[in-house]
């Protein structure tokens, strides 16, 4: 199984990057390779046209030669993915907002499938000063998901509190995602 993690942090210390490492170990324990993106290099969304760019109609970027183009390849070609963010201001960091936008503009479901459609996916946020703000970052992460057929194996929250049981939990979450075990379908 082919894991790709997608990283919105800008330190290479830190309880963010302790979970990150986390969730690659679960992950490569459960005998998935790993690969991993830092979205600080990718630029924001230039909204070409009038917004409705080739993203809709093609899903590609039209500016992709940034780095994006090589990410989404990337994204698209793994059996499931980890998106993962320190909290800045209540939400995921700006390179990782950045990033979220503009792949859900390429990869977006209209009633059709796309690259990210059921592939199986971990959020996970880490608040380390007040441990506000990893609800809202989560569910700015899981726009994503609903907006490309995603699916939301487990949402991970770490604080400074609460980080010894959360990553025990989130590296049992990326073991058990690597060992490709279906996903039930949901029940209505």
């Amino acid at each position: 199984m082919k894991i790709v993690v997608l990283e919105g942090n800008p330190k290479n210390t830190g309880l963010c990057m302790e979970l990150t490492n986390c969730l690659v170990r679960g992950a490569e324990d459960g005998g998935a390779k790993v690969s991993r993106i830092n979205t600080l290099m990718i630029e924001r969304c230039r909204m070409c046209g009038t917004g409705e760019g080739i993203c809709n109609t093609e899903s590609v970027c039209a500016f992709g030669e940034d780095g994006f183009d090589e990410a989404q390849a990337e994204v698209r070609s793994a059996d499931a993915f980890i998106i993962v963010s320190p909290v800045y201001f209540f939400e995921v960091t700006e390179c990782l907002k950045s990033f979220i936008d503009r792949l859900r503009r390429c990869e977006k479901i209209w009633g059709r499938s796309k690259g990210l459609a059921g592939k199986p996916v971990i959020l996970a946020a880490s608040a380390g000063d007040s441990g506000k703000g990893v609800l809202n970052a989560l569910s700015q992460m899981e726009r994503l998901c609903d907006h490309t057929g995603a699916k939301v194996l487990d949402f991970i929250a770490v604080n400074r509190w609460n980080r010894e049981h959360k990553f025990k939990a989130a590296y049992e979450a990326a073991k058990e995602m690597a060992s490709g075990r279906p996903m039930p379908a949901p029940s209505h």
